[in-house]
């Protein structure tokens, strides 16, 4: 996984503070494989928030204040809203993902 300690405990910190202690992160993508280079890192997370206005404003502040925390590399986040459908992209984040 090429992701420094800091940076996992950045994302696991702002994940809990805005999507709520229930919340679930992934990492996903090309930094999951050591032997690849350069890459965006890809976050799915499962919310638990039901609410999509709510989920909305606390996707945008999320990835303003992780930007802040580590840097302006590109940050790819998908969300998974409670009761939502399903999609193909949450599969693949939890099956080829390592949890954070």
């Amino acid at each position: 996984m090429r992701l420094s300690t800091a940076q996992i405990e950045a994302i696991k910190q702002e994940t809990q503070h805005f999507f709520g202690a229930q919340a679930e992160v992934w990492l996903f993508g090309s930094r999951v494989d050591d032997a690849a280079k350069g890459g965006d890192i890809d976050l799915y997370v499962d919310t638990g928030l039901a609410d999509a206005d709510r989920l909305a404003a606390a996707r945008f502040a999320f990835l303003a204040r992780l930007k802040r925390r580590i840097g302006d590399g590109k940050v790819d986040l998908v969300l998974q809203r409670a009761g939502g459908e399903v999609l193909p992209i949450f599969e693949i984040a939890r099956r080829q993902g390592v949890r954070l």
